[in-house]
């Protein structure tokens, strides 16, 4: 039976009325047209659906939507893209070409700002650890890796 489930989605209050097991990914996608959050396989083994949950990263894929009313909710849409430009994980991926088919991007890259957010000098093996839930098979991991490195390097500058 549907419920009306009320959610701050990317810093915005709404209302969704839906099954409370509905999986988040798919209210994302389907109720707010927020489809940067990708559906990969469904079982916690991409990570191409994952989504900050209070700062942390948390797979939409497999999260009920009547689990997370009254938490934060930030996906990729709410991640850069503001009057300030993109978010400087963003610009590194694109200045190292991180993504070669882009499907997973979204994922990672959540999963990077959850890490720089907690660890603003992350060590490789930490971003290793970080992005080691996410599946890429277009062999740009390295890049992806000196990406989040150059990310961190920058936000060391503008302190």
């Amino acid at each position: 039976m549907s419920e009306a489930i009320d959610l701050t989605v990317n810093g915005e209050a709404c209302r969704v009325s839906t099954e409370p097991m509905t999986p988040l990914l798919f209210v994302l996608r389907n109720e707010l047209g927020l489809t940067g959050t990708r559906y990969g396989c469904g079982l916690e083994q991409c990570g191409a659906c994952m989504v900050l949950l209070d700062g942390r990263p948390a797979y939409a894929c497999t999260t009920p939507v009547g689990d997370v009313s009254g938490r934060k909710i930030v996906t990729i849409e709410g991640m850069g893209n503001t009057d300030a430009g993109l978010h400087p994980l963003q610009q590194a991926f694109l200045e190292e070409q991180a993504g070669q088919c882009g499907y997973c991007l979204s994922g990672i890259l959540i999963s990077a700002k959850a890490l720089l957010d907690v660890t603003p000098h992350p060590s490789r093996a930490e971003i290793v650890q970080a992005l080691d839930k996410h599946l890429c098979r277009c062999g740009a991991h390295n890049r992806i890796l000196r990406a989040v490195e150059r990310a961190a390097t920058r936000r060391e500058a503008a302190r």
